[in-house]
């Protein structure tokens, strides 16, 4: 039961990170919360440019904000996205799954087992695992936890 709330805690932190999302070319906002193994929480949204390629998705956000700041050591991650016009209580239509680029992120500091929530509302969520989603993975051979 505890699990559960911790989830939908780590889901309204992404539907909050959601409304500082800077998407005027896609109208699509994304946002993310990380909960580092201390229990620290770092948010992050898309942040889009005119040269697509400058353009960075929530989950990366959140992820290079964390381990500015000496972070290694992750255990899950919550993502919520839909159209700009949807307000912020809205259920979203869909789920919002990480990209490949944020998929490997994922892979250089988590373990196979991380867990990845994709949500459209605090009460309807998916759970995977980072081999589920990005499953025959190459990443570091080394275990941050020990750096």
């Amino acid at each position: 039961m505890e699990d559960r709330r911790r989830d939908r805690e780590l889901i309204q932190a992404a539907i909050e990170a959601r409304k500082q999302a800077y998407a005027p070319y896609s109208k699509y906002l994304v946002g993310a919360a990380l909960l580092a193994d201390d229990g620290e929480v770092y948010q992050g949204c898309n942040i889009e440019n005119a040269s697509y390629g400058a353009t960075n998705c929530a989950e990366r956000t959140a992820f290079f904000k964390a381990v500015s700041q000496g972070k290694r050591s992750f255990c899950a991650i919550a993502i919520v996205g839909g159209p700009m016009e949807l307000g912020q209580g809205d259920i979203f239509p869909d789920m919002a799954y990480p990209c490949g680029v944020c998929r490997q992120v994922m892979r250089e500091f988590c373990r196979p087992d991380f867990r990845i929530l994709v949500g459209r509302s605090t009460e309807d969520f998916q759970e995977y695992t980072l081999e589920e989603l990005l499953p025959e993975s190459f990443g570091p051979r080394w275990d941050h936890r020990d750096a």
